[in-house]
């Protein structure tokens, strides 16, 4: 098997590590195609308005000076052309992408290009407690099981996999768990503030409702059920966002 792994933390980050570690533990065909700096939450974005750089860093390693989408597309459609990869893993996302994080997250976004190409693909992400370290040995740990897990079964055309750890050591985890994409809304605080000179500035953040009472409110069989209860969480998510009860309910107002 042939894996490309990439992120939206950058070439040097330390959940790319740890992804390239599982991912050395599947196959000796591995392809590192990452940003070269910090691209988080920039979603499914392309890089349309000037041009990219790709650089080797070494055989099968290349850094992008564009988005994790630019990143996937660049792999599919320049740099592997010759023996596309069977498989795209994305992560190890430093911070959970559960609920309404995947439509915000790079990770996400570059498992997405990879399935709107038709690589089947699966994006990872671990959850934090900031000002405390990540806890890397979980991934690294349940990483490999969870995605032979995954590919026992073929992933289906047009949906992708989103996996989320949730935020304690590896032999705290209570079990895997298939979820539902739940709803949560941590990144919704302006924060404003002065520069040196007394120019306003503003900073997006959490907000005061934070994970403990997120957790409590969250809806059974949801992924921030699922992390909250110290269990991994394994979401298929569709390309398809067509609503089908609303659909069939408009099928009288629209021919």
């Amino acid at each position: 098997m042939r894996i490309l792994i990439t992120n939206d933390d950058g070439i040097n980050a330390t959940g790319l590590k740890t992804l390239e570690s599982i991912a050395r533990g599947i196959s000796d065909d591995v392809w590192i195609i990452a940003p070269d700096h910090d691209q988080s939450a920039v979603s499914h974005s392309l890089t349309l308005r000037m041009p990219f750089r790709i650089t080797e860093i070494s055989e099968k390693k290349y850094s992008v000076s564009g988005t994790p989408t630019d990143c996937v597309l660049a792999a599919i459609r320049s740099i592997m052309t010759d023996n596309l990869p069977d498989l795209v893993l994305s992560g190890i996302n430093y911070g959970a992408n559960i609920a309404e994080d995947v439509t915000y997250s790079g990770t996400v976004a570059a498992a997405l290009e990879a399935t709107i190409l038709g690589i089947p693909a699966i994006a990872l992400s671990l959850t934090i407690n900031p000002g405390h370290p990540a806890k890397w040995s979980t991934a690294e740990h349940w990483g490999p099981e969870v995605v032979k897990r995954v590919l026992d079964l073929p992933i289906p055309e047009k949906v992708l996999i989103n996996v989320n750890f949730p935020d304690v050591m590896h032999q705290s985890v209570e079990g895997i768990r298939l979820t539902r994409q739940g709803q949560r809304k941590c990144f919704d605080h302006i924060y404003k503030r002065e520069d040196p000179r007394g120019i306003p500035y503003y900073w997006i953040g959490p907000g005061d409702l934070r994970y403990a009472t997120i957790i409590k409110c969250a809806e059974p069989g949801t992924d921030v059920e699922a992390i909250g209860q110290k269990y991994i969480s394994v979401t298929p998510l569709s390309l398809d966002m067509t609503h089908g009860k609303t659909f069939e309910q408009l099928k009288g107002l629209f021919s």
